[in-house]
């Protein structure tokens, strides 16, 4: 699955992943590569203490820091207060944040890099293998979180007053619920305030994914090819509330025909600008433009904490 790397820093501006922090030409004087205020979001207090599309907003921004080295990290999410307590999990290509504040933890899972071969064989071994509780979850999925949660689960066991949250964009996003799942279930005091995902793929059967009583908020950008995976037809299921964002970026509740034909018309549309949207629209940066709109448009209307009817 296609990871997203750029940090949007305005709606027509983008910074690469791979750029090296502070590089310039030879002779000139070096410039920060990454802009700290890129970030909309703003954190003064407790995250329970935003708006649910607030917090949309705040946790797709950190899914996309995600991607980033340590230090860069580190410097993208200090605004945010999240930089007081950081680790960073890594073991064989599977990688997660763990972010703190004052009052919040986050776990944040990265998603698929295409230079990490173990991220796309994740990707694509998709047979269904017995999960740890009841029903079966996706076996490459679950590698990914078998080699991380040692570590994560010792993290969290250290917890004693933090809000605990988890969140990630795309296969990231399918690591967060396996993660936030296992949390649910084991002995860890610090039970998983939220779920967060972006572009997420299918995790698990019904009976895996209504098996732990998360409150999961999933998010759909339009036609993203990846939350169509791997099929239903396999049996694989979603669990959460899909929010699902129309081929304008709006925030609609659509039956199966509504979404197919608002599909249908954005895919349409990208190919009279010669592009494919089943892949631009799983850009995390798409997603965060648009989650930004929704929260600029609701609380215009004031009613920031509730969805607004677009």
């Amino acid at each position: 699955m296609l990871g997203s790397y750029p940090i949007l820093l305005s709606p027509e501006s983008e910074i690469p992943v791979n750029a090296e922090v502070g590089a310039s030409p030879a002779n000139e004087t070096p410039e920060p590569a990454y802009d700290v205020a890129a970030l909309q979001s703003v954190l003064a207090g407790p995250i329970s203490k935003l708006s649910l599309l607030r917090q949309s907003l705040l946790f797709a921004e950190i899914a996309d820091v995600a991607y980033y080295d340590e230090d860069v990290v580190a410097r993208l999410v200090e605004p945010l207060g999240l930089h007081l307590t950081m680790e960073f999990f890594d073991r064989d290509g599977a990688q997660a944040y763990r972010l703190e504040s004052d009052t919040d933890a986050v776990i944040v899972c990265r998603g698929t890099e295409p230079d990490e071969t173990n991220d796309m064989k994740a990707d694509i071994d998709a047979a269904k293998v017995a999960a740890e509780t009841v029903g079966h979850v996706h076996r490459g999925f679950r590698r990914e979180v078998d080699d991380l949660w040692p570590m994560i689960e010792k993290s969290i066991k250290a917890n004693k007053t933090k809000t605990v949250w988890f969140c990630g964009h795309s296969l990231g996003g399918a690591m967060a619920t396996i993660c936030a799942g296992r949390c649910y279930v084991s002995e860890i005091s610090s039970m998983p305030e939220s779920l967060f995902t972006y572009g997420s793929p299918r995790v698990g059967t019904k009976r895996y994914i209504n098996h732990c009583n998360i409150k999961h908020i999933r998010w759909v950008n339009n036609n993203d090819i990846v939350p169509r995976l791997p099929p239903a037809m396999f049996g694989f299921r979603h669990a959460g509330r899909e929010m699902y964002l129309d081929r304008n970026g709006r925030l609609r509740d659509l039956d199966y025909w509504g979404k197919a034909g608002d599909r249908f018309r954005g895919f349409f549309r990208t190919l009279t600008r010669f592009r494919i949207d089943w892949l631009s629209d799983h850009l995390m940066s798409a997603y965060i433009a648009a989650i930004a709109g929704v929260v600029q448009r609701a609380e215009a209307a004031g009613h920031p904490d509730a969805l607004p009817p677009e």
